[in-house]
């Protein structure tokens, strides 16, 4: 069984008010990676990735591109304990 991994994500840069969560969401779903995606009132974008070590690296490559009219500047990245107590990708406002 794959390692089991979490994650959560800052992103800054232009990446509110250009669909940056619901292409996380997209992302993550094709990848099988639960947990959750939110604006912060800075104008960062937070994140919460859960899943496979090789899925959840991979949306962390992926936020570096984000969504077709985001420009990222920084990816910030905390490792966590997998709790594995996520069962779908959420999108708060």
């Amino acid at each position: 069984m794959p390692k089991q991994v979490r994650a959560r994500v800052v992103i800054s840069g232009k990446v509110q008010g250009v669909f940056f969560r619901a292409e996380t969401q997209r992302a993550a779903k094709q990848r099988n990676v639960l947990g959750w995606v939110r604006n912060q009132s800075n104008g960062s974008v937070e994140a919460l990735f859960e899943g496979d070590e090789s899925a959840v690296k991979a949306m962390l490559e992926w936020c570096w591109e984000g969504s077709p009219f985001s420009r990222v500047q920084h990816v910030d990245v905390q490792w966590e304990t997998h709790i594995g107590d996520l069962d779908r990708f959420d999108i708060f406002l």
